[in-house]
């Protein structure tokens, strides 16, 4: 079948319009010198204030291309306990819309920026699809408790919506219209995380510090599904699970943390993940290729996220430390004062956010066997006096944008926005 609404392709990394490759390339290449030594002459910085709560997340709307031709934009959407849900231009450093104020607070949002859409939950589980240019509603669903995740999952039939409920199930929505495809009982009576692989083929199911193991899923087998049949899946050989990412470069290469037999070390665990047809159904295959053991000496991290195919990096406290899935520590930083609050990767860059008020970036070297990480420069928020520190962090290619939190219990968005000469 086909569903709904178009496919998203994924974003363009370039739109040339009436330029040259030179000037393109000269502008592009400007453009990446700014955003890597971030000189004060290099950015702007402004302050977008508007909620009247705290900010409990932000994504782009706007879509990563290099343009040049004056009509670059950088646009995020935010959600808050105020209940609204808004739009920022950050080029302009200005508020572009903000939704009516909902029956309770907004706690969680995901983006489709091709479809220029935004989805939100709030805190008693009811769903929204938003119009990213206006702020107009689309559509609703309300799911039968709070949402424990939400993923945007594009697939070739489709764009879907993931949703993890309070109460164990996973529910998977068309997009825009919000449509029922499934609902399978996951983890029933337990609070689920959702992760999908790049490639959208998978979403890993998780419920944490639990006995249950968590569960990865055949993304296509979750559509219109019949009640009596059961999705393709296979349930992972471990327990107590904290954390899991996915590495960009290898679409099913899943890396999982977790405690070890005993319960008292933790373990990162590496598969990969693959299918057979048999018949009329699908068969998932998994197979372990490295697991380490993460130092004694070591907190426990709370933020993990992949880099290439073979690099972890872990935030620990104020400490971000790197390892490749056979357990080799390649660098670790304490640049921050503070504990680490958030953690943004991509292929060219690292930015952490921190309680000390401060967002540092790093850049990646990859002339080595493994990618090398330096630790480049930071940009400071605001005043101590008025704020507590930086709760998020985000990035595009042209900007950076941090969620700022206020001592008196609401927060601003704090903005960075390198800019090249368009003439």
């Amino acid at each position: 079948m086909r569903l709904q609404g178009p496919r998203n392709c994924g974003a363009s990394q370039m739109t040339l319009g009436t330029q040259t490759w030179k000037q393109y390339y000269l502008r592009r290449s400007e453009l990446e010198f700014r955003m890597a030594s971030g000189r004060p002459e290099d950015f702007t910085c402004r302050a977008l204030a508007g909620h009247k709560g705290e900010i409990d997340d932000l994504a782009y709307i706007s879509t990563s291309e290099y343009r040049f031709d004056g009509q670059d934009k950088s646009v995020v959407c935010t959600v808050s306990s105020d209940g609204t849900v808004r739009a920022w231009d950050l080029h302009e450093g200005m508020e572009l819309w903000s939704s009516p104020v909902q029956s309770a607070a907004l706690v969680n949002l995901v983006a489709y920026p091709r479809l220029q859409l935004v989805v939100t939950v709030d805190e008693r589980g009811l769903i929204k699809v938003w119009e990213a240019e206006n702020g107009c509603e689309k559509a609703a669903f309300l799911l039968p408790m709070y949402s424990s995740a939400l993923e945007a999952c594009d697939i070739p039939e489709g764009p879907l919506l993931l949703a993890a409920c309070a109460e164990g199930a996973l529910y998977t929505l068309t997009v825009p219209w919000l449509q029922l495809l499934s609902r399978v009982n996951v983890f029933p009576g337990n609070p689920t995380s959702l992760l999908c692989s790049p490639d959208r083929q998978w979403v890993f199911a998780s419920t944490q510090n639990s006995d249950l193991s968590p569960e990865v899923f055949y993304t296509q087998s979750l559509l219109c599904r019949s009640e009596d049949e059961t999705p393709a899946s296979t349930t992972l050989p471990i327990w107590l699970t904290s954390r899991a990412c996915w590495t960009p470069d290898e679409a099913a290469r899943l890396m999982v943390m977790h405690r070890n037999d005993n319960g008292m070390q933790l373990v990162i665990t590496t598969y990969e993940l693959g299918s057979r047809k048999s018949r009329d159904r699908v068969e998932v295959l998994v197979r372990q290729i490295a697991s380490f053991l993460l130092p004694d000496t070591m907190m426990p991290p709370h933020l993990m996220k992949g880099h290439g195919s073979q690099v972890i990096l872990l935030v620990s406290g104020s400490e971000l430390v790197l390892f490749t899935i056979h357990g080799l520590q390649l660098v670790a930083f304490q640049d921050h004062q503070r504990p680490i609050t958030s953690m943004w990767v991509d292929q060219t860059r690292v930015i952490t956010s921190s309680f000390d008020l401060s967002l540092r970036v790093y850049m990646w070297n990859k002339e080595n066997k493994f990618p090398v990480l330096k630790s480049c420069y930071h940009l400071l928020g605001g005043s101590h006096r008025w704020a507590s520190g930086f709760t998020h962090v985000e990035s595009d290619s042209m900007s950076i944008v941090g969620v700022e939190a206020r001592n008196i219990g609401t927060s601003i968005l704090r903005s960075y926005y390198f800019q090249v000469r368009c003439g």
